[in-house]
This record gives structure tokens, C-alpha cells and sequence, in this order.
């Protein structure tokens, strides 16, 4: 087990950002791991851990140990006769284990199909998408802490799940790493089917009777069409978090915006599709050099080839700037910036 000097991590974030790791290492399992936290070499270096890199954005090159986290593996630890118990290792693939869950009609998963990344950082952000999140379906996390000397099991109440949060986002940001991930599935199918344009792709398909197959096949036509392909184009998928307001302030809001689009969270909270304010303010499909706008869905940012990571940022700021202008609300990214 080797540690590489100077490497390029243009093949590791999808974005395609051609920024340099000083140090960087594979993990393949926990020892690997473990051997490397605990190298009192390293114990001051700033340390960064990489799935796919499906979620963050380099403005520059990174001077400390990237840990490239590859623990893989599949296993049923438990089952009863409504649920079975899964861990799965924190560099598997996400959307390879919605498709295991899927075809061994595991449900709970399925409208999670599709989202890039790995399995270990799904819980750092609480991965949601058409109606479920994460924390719907997670057991427990296993960690090790930072100078490898410690090993954790979080379960779901412990990990402060929140709108695309989590306490790995907080308290324990640079404090820990996953190793595995435990989901509780269920053996019996509740379809979910209401969110967004579901239940009429399921219609242009002819789908007959309900399967999570059909469902996840749906999801994955839905979010082909809408978002770009990293192998194509590079992107993190959804750049801004929808903001929630609060329903007053969303009322004096719809007064001058009568068609704004919204969804009710609580008696004093609306959340409003950070697209549509995006779009209102005309950036999407727009080019900023070799920046830009995804034109099927603005909540997307693009590298239209040689951008640098400060470009995409400059972008992201100035849309962010004019939603404020414009609506008086400040957009929060989803995508990590290092």
C-alpha cells in the first residue's frame, strides 16, 4: 500500500476539475484504512475522503491526504419475515445497490435510482429524491474515527438526519469516516408514486402492474432526460439546495409572483424549487465562458470542457447573488467546495 504524490483528481469528481491531491491513497478495506489514519506522519495533514466525487468541487488543488475510500461488499447480516438487514460497503456504487435491492425485491430504494455516488456518502448528505430520503431506510453507519483509533456504529437517531444534512455535515464533518452502511428494506412493497411526473412516465411506459423494477425504471427515464451525463458533460447533478422560507414570507412573495411554485412543510414553512427561481432570473441554458447553465434543468451547473473549479464558482455566486436580488432568498448549496 502505497502513498501517490501530486496525482490529478480529474478522474475522481465528476465535474471533471483537473485539481492536484499532494498526497492520495486508495482504501480498500479497513485496515488499509486504519493503518493510514493511525501513520503518525499524517496525524496534522488536512484529510479529504473521495467516493465517485459525485458532490463536490475543487477551486483549487488540495495540499493534504486524500483518502480515495473503495471498502466494498454486499452482505444480509439479519432478516425477519417483514424486513431484511444490509450492509454495504461504503465505496460501493449507490445506484449498483438500488438495482441489488431492486431485483431481490428489497424495497425502500428504489426512487433513490440512479443518483451518483457512493454508498458511504449517501448518509452524509441524506440523499433524497421523488418523495423518499435516506433516513427513510437507514439502520446504522459504521465509522472510524480520524486517527484511526476508534470504531463507531451510529444508529438513525444518533445521525441527525435533516433536508440533505446530517451530523457527518456538522459535528462530526472531519472528525470521522464510513466504512459500511446497515439499510433496514422492507419484503413488502409501499409504492411511491405522487412525487413530481412518477406516475405519468409510469403511464407512457404501459405499466401495468406496480413492480419497484418499473417504479426505479421510471426514475431513471425521468432523470435521464433531465440531467447531463458526467461522462459527457461534467456536473455534480443539483448544485443548490431548494430553500425553505417561511410561510409569511412566502405569501408577500406570492403576491408578486403569483405562479411561484411551492410545496407546505409545516403550518410555518414552505419550501420553493430552486429552479424555478433560477429560471426566472433567465440562466438557464445560458454559457459563461466554460461555464454554464444545463439547458433541461437549471439547477444544474456544467464544465463545458476546460473550466477551472473557480469558474463554476463564480457562477454559482452570481446566480446565488441575483436570486437574493431578485427574491430576497439566499440559495445554500448541495455540492461540498473545497
Amino acid at each position: 500500500m502505497s502513498i501517490l504524490q501530486n496525482i490529478s483528481l480529474k478522474p475522481y469528481n465528476t465535474f471533471g476539475i483537473d485539481a492536484l491531491a499532494a498526497h492520495f491513497i486508495q482504501a480498500n478495506d479497513i485496515y488499509a484504512l486504519k493503518t493510514t489514519l493511525s501513520d503518525s506522519n499524517w496525524h496534522n495533514t488536512p484529510k479529504l475522503v473521495l467516493g465517485e466525487g459525485s458532490n463536490i468541487l475543487f477551486t483549487g488543488h488540495y495540499e493534504g491526504l486524500v483518502i480515495h475510500n473503495q471498502i466494498k461488499g454486499i452482505e444480509i447480516i439479519d432478516e425477519d419475515k417483514q424486513h431484511v438487514f444490509i450492509k454495504v460497503g461504503a465505496g460501493v456504487n449507490w445506484h449498483q445497490f438500488v438495482i441489488y435491492c431492486v431485483e431481490n425485491n428489497y424495497a425502500g430504494v428504489e426512487n433513490l435510482s440512479l443518483i451518483p455516488g457512493t454508498v458511504g456518502a449517501a448518509p452524509v448528505q441524506n440523499i433524497g429524491a421523488y418523495g423518499v430520503e435516506l433516513k427513510d431506510t437507514l439502520f446504522c453507519v459504521d465509522t472510524i474515527s480520524i486517527d484511526g483509533k476508534t470504531k463507531k456504529i451510529l444508529h438513525n437517531k444518533d445521525c441527525e438526519f435533516g433536508y440533505r444534512d446530517s451530523i457527518f455535515k456538522n459535528k462530526l464533518k472531519d472528525q470521522c469516516i464510513i466504512t459500511h452502511v446497515t439499510f433496514q428494506l422492507n419484503k413488502q412493497s409501499t409504492f411511491h408514486i405522487t412525487y413530481g411526473a412518477i406516475q405519468e412516465t409510469l403511464n407512457q411506459i404501459h405499466v401495468g402492474d406496480l413492480t419497484l423494477k418499473a417504479i426505479s425504471n421510471a426514475i431513471i427515464s425521468i432523470r435521464q432526460s433531465k440531467l447531463p451525463n458526467p461522462k459527457n458533460i461534467g456536473n455534480a447533478g443539483s448544485f443548490f439546495k431548494n430553500p425553505i422560507i417561511k410561510t409569511t414570507t412566502f405569501h408577500d412573495l406570492q403576491k408578486k409572483h403569483s405562479n411561484m411554485p411551492f410545496y407546505i412543510i409545516s403550518e410555518e414553512e414552505v419550501k420553493v424549487p430552486a429552479a424555478w427561481l433560477i429560471e426566472q432570473l433567465g440562466f438557464k441554458g445560458k454559457q459563461f465562458g466554460n461555464v454554464g447553465v444545463y439547458d433541461k434543468q437549471p439547477l444544474v451547473l456544467v464544465n463545458h470542457g476546460n473550466a477551472s473549479g473557480k469558474e463554476v464558482y463564480d457562477l454559482s455566486e452570481k446566480i446565488k447573488a441575483s436570486v437574493l436580488d431578485k427574491f430576497n432568498i439566499l440559495l445554500n448549496t448541495e455540492v461540498n467546495i473545497i
